[in-house]
């Protein structure tokens, strides 16, 4: 007998309805400029970014405290090997990063918390996930996309009160979303949020709860039924993690993060009052994406604190390590490896910190730019790991353990490999990324000509929509033929002498930012409201954009620190050094957005899940156990024992 494969009450919806809630849970208006929104519709706003923004002294001088005590506790209370040996941080580290405020970095300190500023933050998160990526997992969890930030941004006074003084130095808290049957594609959740009087019935199975095996506090989303005096939709709620009929059914194991402490958790008529409903019902998904405009740049944060740590450890081991008669760092195939960490942890930390800072602002609207740094940053952040593995060769390949016990520096090459991997996955996708902020990047089109390819729409909206987007495009066009990217003195002051010339660079990103603008108009044209199909297409049109988004702050950066003072010559070798390997990757993937083997792709995808080449599996065995592919997640009570813990 098979085993089902599907909770028996998802939702059935259609691909459209999917789309629908997805379109609906997005900001709609753009209130504040965008350097990256700007970026694709060919327009390069360097005004908007440059002279870089600066924090102020006070948000300085309390972020560089706390980053002096958590290096510290770092360096004399984290035992990395033996969280990845046991698989647990142990309650002592947790409860000594409680004792220096971690929870409470982000929380305002009315509230108990050290209020820091999203750029020390994400320094903060820099320096505890190098010393072990599972902590600063628990930490980003707690605070990126946990309780504390939608209750910052949407929370009631009184929900405040209650719960952020909690937040900021006891109480744990995770974000519930995912479902054994709904990963990004939030129109299928299935969890319910009944009204019953004063309080919502919770039913419903969660899965991939990061911090869920040892939360206080949960933000769950659940969807609540229309009914009289309800408008219903997917909600969000504080829950109590201890409340009656709540139960952590499983403790997850994977390839890397081991020490993470993420589970599957069990609702079962789980009573939660009205007044811990945060925001109105039907704003869940609003409020989860609204959070992770700031909160992705956490997982870039620690890319970055990945990629020094891969520059350190490639910078010593390639000077020690000799073939053929000297050091493997003066032979060209590794040198370029290691010329590829050093100037892409350079660009990485130039746009995670203007993102950050431009956060503090609150000037910019900085969706689009959280967004590619977190994409960027995950992608990289791989690549700079799987580089510093080939340069150790096989001690890459080694466990610290294994190198230790035969006498060698136990350096964890392949633990980083491993850990960094989610990244790609987490809060979204690199597919998801593309798709999500490709959306964002056509709606200025979209707003004037959507209705010309909506199907469903009437004559009378499609000749309104032609006749707004005629004269949208009239202005607009024009603009993308030529600009200061073609004026050899433009940006000059990105070449002070003595340094390299990165104003080239900046000409570069202009005259990328309109042909990339031009070829995404002419791909609407071209597939108009089909457009939504071409996923190959719209993600290299993304990742165009992350390079040119970060060869700019990379260049703004060496600025920066070249009028500060501060290591300017060699941040403008390191600026120059990125953009030339970001150019080649700019124009490689400018060719393949029309030389490509997308509509190959698509003819074998098929051939293979009709089944054609299974002649092919021919020859191996298959090592998979028994079971359904998705769980059965079902509503009902408890079966299997709670292994939730508390850490005090």
């Amino acid at each position: 007998m098979t085993a089902p494969s599907a909770p028996k009450n998802t939702p059935k919806v259609t691909e459209r309805e999917a789309r629908q809630v997805a379109e609906a849970a997005r900001e709609q208006d753009w209130r504040k400029p965008s350097f990256a929104k700007e970026l694709f519709l060919g327009r390069f706003r360097l005004d908007l970014i440059h002279p870089h923004p600066q924090p102020a002294a006070d948000d300085v001088r309390r972020g560089e405290a706390f980053l002096a005590r958590l290096r510290d506790f770092c360096e004399t209370k984290i035992d990395g090997a033996l969280i990845e040996r046991e698989a647990k941080i142990p309650d002592e580290v947790i409860n000594g990063l409680k004792e220096l405020g971690a929870l409470g970095m982000k929380i305002d300190p009315k509230y108990g918390g050290l209020g820091l500023t999203q750029v020390y933050y994400n320094r903060a998160l820099s320096l505890v996930g190098s010393a072990n990526p599972a902590i600063g997992a628990l930490l980003s969890a707690h605070q990126s996309i946990g309780v504390p930030q939608p209750l910052k941004l949407f929370g009631t006074q009184e929900q405040k009160d209650t719960f952020l003084p909690r937040l900021a130095r006891t109480d744990i808290s995770a974000f519930l979303l995912t479902e054994p049957d709904v990963g990004s594609d939030p129109a299928r959740l299935a969890t319910s949020a009944v009204p019953d009087g004063p309080d919502y019935i919770l039913d419903g199975v969660k899965l991939w709860t990061t911090n869920g095996v040892v939360a206080d506090l949960l933000v769950v989303m659940a969807r609540v039924p229309k009914s009289v005096g309800h408008k219903g939709g997917i909600t969000a709620f504080v829950v109590e993690a201890n409340a009656p009929g709540i139960t952590v059914e499983n403790r997850n194991a994977f390839m890397g993060l081991r020490g993470i402490e993420n589970g599957v958790t069990r609702f079962h008529r789980v009573r939660v009052p009205a007044a811990n409903r945060i925001g109105p019902e039907g704003a869940g998904l609003k409020i989860a994406l609204t959070t992770l405009n700031t909160g992705r740049l956490s997982l870039p944060a620690m890319c970055v604190g990945a990629g020094k740590w891969c520059l350190k450890i490639a910078r010593e081991w390639s000077a020690v390590r000799e073939q053929w008669g000297r050091p493997v760092a003066r032979h060209e195939a590794v040198g370029a490896k290691i010329s590829f960490i050093a100037a892409t942890t350079f660009a990485l930390e130039a746009v995670v910190d203007l993102a950050s800072q431009m956060a503090d602002e609150d000037r910019n609207d900085i969706r689009i730019e959280a967004a590619l740094a977190k994409l960027y940053g995950s992608e990289m952040g791989c690549l700079m790991a799987d580089e510093l593995v080939q340069i150790r060769g096989g001690r890459g390949f080694e466990t610290a353990d294994s190198l230790a016990a035969r006498g060698e520096r136990a350096v964890p090459a392949e633990q980083l490999l491993r850990d960094l991997r989610i990244n790609r996955i987490f809060e979204g996708s690199t597919e998801i990324m593309h798709l999500l902020i490709a959306r964002e990047a056509v709606d200025a089109h979209l707003k004037v000509a959507g209705d010309l390819i909506d199907p469903d729409k009437p004559l009378s909206a499609k000749a309104k929509a032609g006749a707004n987007a005629a004269g949208f495009y009239a202005r607009w066009l024009p603009k993308l033929v030529a600009g200061p990217g073609q004026l050899p003195r433009t940006y000059n002051e990105f070449h002070p002498s003595g340094h390299p010339d990165l104003s080239t660079h900046l000409r570069y990103v202009e005259r990328s930012a309109r042909k990339l603008a031009r070829s995404t108009f002419y791909a609407m044209s071209r597939w108009q409201g089909r457009m939504e199909t071409k996923q190959g297409f719209l993600g290299r049109i993304v990742d165009i954009g992350a390079e040119l988004f970060a060869m700019s702050a990379a260049c703004v950066r060496a600025e920066h620190l070249r009028t500060t003072g501060d290591h300017g010559r060699e941040a403008y070798q390191l600026a120059d050094a990125f953009c030339h390997q970001s150019r080649i990757r700019t124009e490689e993937l400018f060719t393949r957005l029309w030389s490509n083997t997308d509509n190959l792709d698509r003819r074998v995808v098929d051939a293979v899940l009709a089944g054609a080449y299974t002649w092919l599996e021919e020859g191996v065995v298959d090592p998979s156990g028994e079971g359904p592919w998705i769980a059965d997640a079902t509503p009902g009570p408890a079966t299997r024992e709670n292994v939730h813990r508390t850490i005090r």
